[in-house]
């Protein structure tokens, strides 16, 4: 689809849901079954750039189409199961490119098939912080957030933590980069506090 014809059709619902990020057509006239009204209810806005991952939890919505209208999570293989379609392949695609490849499918049962991918939950875009810090553990992030930001969610670092050694590891395709940042350091040196990308671990010792 081309962009322009998804930058009008996302305007009816972004609106309905309030600010929740879902990927759509307009839907025909008439009102809202209780699933569709839910979805939107709960709807999260996600970060630009969003691909689906294992843990998200999506509402897939068959307008005018209750029995079809499900929610579902993405399981650890990266597929979710729905009605008729069977076994689909969701993670590593963004909520339009889902969509699309739904109505496709959808369209050996249904004539017109109008689809919405809602996102309801973000659980796939994780990042970890272990060692000396209060809270060590995997903490979901759906907005920007740097080493320093991190550390606070975290509960701040420990009495006895060597703040100057912490270590960010990133594990990107089949290579692993680290890199150090000094806590003691952080108003000299602000480029050390980079940005966490999903998967990052930061370590504490």
């Amino acid at each position: 689809m081309h962009r322009w014809l998804v930058a009008l059709s996302f305007v009816p619902m972004a609106a309905a849901l309030g600010g929740g990020v879902c990927a759509q057509e307009a839907p025909a006239a008439g009102p809202a079954s209780g699933k569709e009204a839910a979805a939107a209810r709960t709807a999260v806005d996600p970060p630009a750039g969003f691909v689906i991952g294992p843990e998200d939890v999506l509402s897939i919505v068959f307008w005018r189409d209750k029995e079809m209208t499900t929610q579902v999570t993405v399981r650890p293989d990266g597929k979710i199961s729905l009605p008729l379609l069977d076994e689909v392949q969701a993670a590593g695609l963004t909520p339009a490119d889902l969509r699309a490849h739904l109505v496709h499918e959808s369209k050996r049962f249904f004539g017109n098939p109008n689809v919405t991918v809602v996102v309801n939950e973000i659980n796939s875009r994780k990042v970890f912080i272990t060692g000396q810090v209060v809270k060590p553990g995997p903490y979901v992030i759906t907005a920007p957030t740097t080493v320093l930001q991190l550390i606070a969610m975290a509960g701040g670092l420990k009495d006895f933590a060597d703040s100057k050694n912490i270590m960010i590891v990133r594990q990107e395709s089949a290579r692993t980069s680290s890199y150090p940042f000094n806590y003691k350091d952080i108003r000299r040196n602000l480029r050390q506090n980079i940005e966490l990308k999903p998967g990052d671990t930061v370590v504490v010792p």
